[in-house]
């Protein structure tokens, strides 16, 4: 089933307190150009999370190592075949062995998550690129970071993306292109890290090898000008914008998802806590 939404900007008024009225007027005006954008959001089939084992810490457990079960592509009802089961870990392989090329995509857990600690290891291959998303929502034609916020993983030492955007914001553990994770402690390409994104009532916190080294809460006037300073604004990507502000909104739950960006990478320990 497939629902067409034409989502009208809307809430704008409450951030005239917060704002002040000029900036308001500037927020506003900006925003306009996102109004009425046309797009359609799939119904893909779902699992249910209480089917999941839980660790001694209460989290379920959504890779055991040994079973892909609950997981498919983004947008799709069945899991790519780049994306397979190594040694007790996920991994995408960019360039599989053998006489055809394979499906890719991103990779995707199908279940919608609200408020949740997620924990999981992650290593990259040399100068390789990938992410992890949340709260997002599979949007027919586009890609899963258009809806949802993306701790990056990175190999900061070798791929070009960790000089570009600002102050590091690119980098191993940042909300990419918008905060950068301070301190940068991410670790060499084939090591692994750990990495755990907390989501509370829209406050999200990102941890990297046991540090925090990220802070911002969503929907909110400090998210909107995030947002419009970034390759998400509402002058540069209008229904990217739209879909990542949601001020006023009531849709703040998603999937989680790990980034195809054409790079061998590994996943494992992946655990989801629930709030």
């Amino acid at each position: 089933m497939k629902s067409t939404f034409n989502y009208l900007y809307a809430g704008m008024a409450a951030l005239t307190l917060s704002l002040g009225s000029g900036a308001f007027q500037q927020v506003q005006a900006q925003t306009k150009k996102a109004v009425a954008t046309s797009y359609k959001l799939l119904d893909l089939p779902k699992v249910d999370i209480k089917k999941f084992p839980k660790n001694s810490k209460g989290a379920y457990i959504i890779f055991d190592g040994k079973s892909l079960e609950g997981w498919r592509g983004y947008n799709k009802d069945h899991v790519p075949t780049k994306w397979g089961i190594e040694d007790g870990t996920i991994k995408f392989t960019a360039k599989p062995v053998g006489s055809t090329p394979g499906e890719g995509g991103d990779l995707i857990f199908a279940h919608d998550f609200k408020n949740f600690e997620l924990e999981f290891e992650w290593k990259i291959s040399e100068a390789g690129n990938s992410g992890t998303f949340f709260l997002a929502k599979e949007i027919e034609g586009q890609p899963i970071y258009i809806s949802s916020p993306e701790y990056q993983l990175l190999d900061n030492d070798n791929h070009p993306d960790a000089k570009m955007g600002i102050d590091g914001n690119r980098k191993s553990g940042s909300l990419y292109d918008m905060i950068p994770a301070k301190p940068q402690n991410g670790k060499p390409a084939g090591q692994w890290n750990l990495a755990k994104i907390v989501v509370n009532n829209g406050k999200v916190t990102h941890y990297q090898n046991g540090e925090k080294v990220v802070e911002y809460t969503l929907w909110t006037p400090e998210w909107i000008a995030l947002l419009e300073a970034s390759k998400f604004s509402s002058e540069k990507w209008p229904l990217a914008f739209e879909l990542l502000s949601k001020v006023g909104g009531k849709t703040k739950s998603g999937v989680i998802g790990f980034q195809d960006h054409g790079n061998d990478v590994w996943l494992k320990n992946i655990t989801v806590k629930v709030l």
